[in-house]
């Protein structure tokens, strides 16, 4: 079975798009809608911005989701996945690559999506740090013995975990975290903690965003953060894209899961390699692609 896998934030590049545009008809009319949308020339940034412009969360998150959902579309007929699956923000680009949402609602969620995260982050100080060489068991309970917020945010592959919380909270833990054997626990350069308790107030916000958007059933199963497991209903899917701001990133127990479930191939739509990267040390026997057109 085929899985296509969509990236989150850090995957950005510049000049992210440009050859789509540039070689596919269909990519330019999106990338035109997508600027009248937003209201202001995201296709400039992307195209001839500098890796500072592309950091800024309100446009590094619509320009991943542009990047991926529409090279999706320039796929067309050979873009037939058994399921998907999306880490943080790449949630969004696989449920609009598979029609549960339309191209112009899931835009126009995610640029809320980016915004409100970006007033929970200057609301107050918080941050992420990547962790390293540490089962995951020992990083929860290290994390659980910390005072103040400090949770784990997202599970990407065995011995690599990051967590997310206050500041001072954060930086305690990772001392304790290398106490404790981690051969890495540094902070990530992120505005705020995503994926933690912190994002309460951008959780309510885009419930109320998301429940006011129509939402399909999928062409194949979501293999959703919240859950790990497969899921079509419309409702379901609405009610946990909402707890995903407040809740870690599954995603070792989600390849896992798509494994399980019969997926040998893993291809990745939009910028980068990470996710290739994460699946590869979570299933060393699947296979791995990136997306491509002619």
């Amino acid at each position: 079975m085929n899985a296509y896998i969509f990236p989150g934030q850090g995957a950005q590049f510049v000049g992210m798009g440009l050859d789509l545009y540039e070689n596919h008809p269909k990519a330019q009319e999106l990338f035109e809608a997508a600027n009248e949308i937003l209201g202001f020339s995201i296709t400039d940034i992307m195209f001839e911005g500098t890796s500072e412009d592309l950091k800024q969360t309100k446009v590094t998150q619509p320009a991943i989701f542009l990047h991926s959902v529409i090279l999706s579309k320039v796929l067309g007929d050979t873009f037939k996945p058994d399921m998907v699956a999306g880490h943080s923000l790449g949630e969004f680009s696989a449920l609009a690559a598979t029609g549960c949402l339309s191209f112009e609602d899931g835009l126009q969620l995610v640029a809320k999506r980016a915004q409100y995260m970006q007033k929970a982050c200057e609301a107050q100080s918080s941050t992420m740090a990547a962790v390293l060489g540490l089962e995951d068991a020992v990083v929860e309970k290290i994390c659980q013995e910390t005072p103040g917020v400090v949770v784990p945010a997202n599970y990407n592959c065995p011995g690599q975990l990051v967590i997310s919380g206050e500041l001072e909270a954060v930086n305690l833990a990772c001392e304790n975290l290398k106490e404790a054997g981690a051969r890495r626990a540094l902070l990530l350069p992120v505005g705020g903690a995503f994926h933690s308790p912190l994002m309460e107030p951008a959780r309510e916000a885009l419930a109320a965003a998301i429940n006011a958007t129509a939402f399909q059933e999928p062409t194949c199963p979501i293999y959703q953060n919240v859950t790990t497991t497969a899921v079509t209903s419309p409702e379901d899917i609405k009610t946990n894209l909402i707890a995903q701001l407040t809740a870690p990133v599954k995603w070792t127990q989600s390849v896992r899961q798509m494994v399980a479930d019969g997926a040998k191939h893993f291809t990745e739509v939009g910028p980068g390699k990470v996710l290739q990267g994460l699946v590869g040390k979570i299933e060393r026997k699947v296979e791995t692609a990136s997306a491509s057109v002619a």
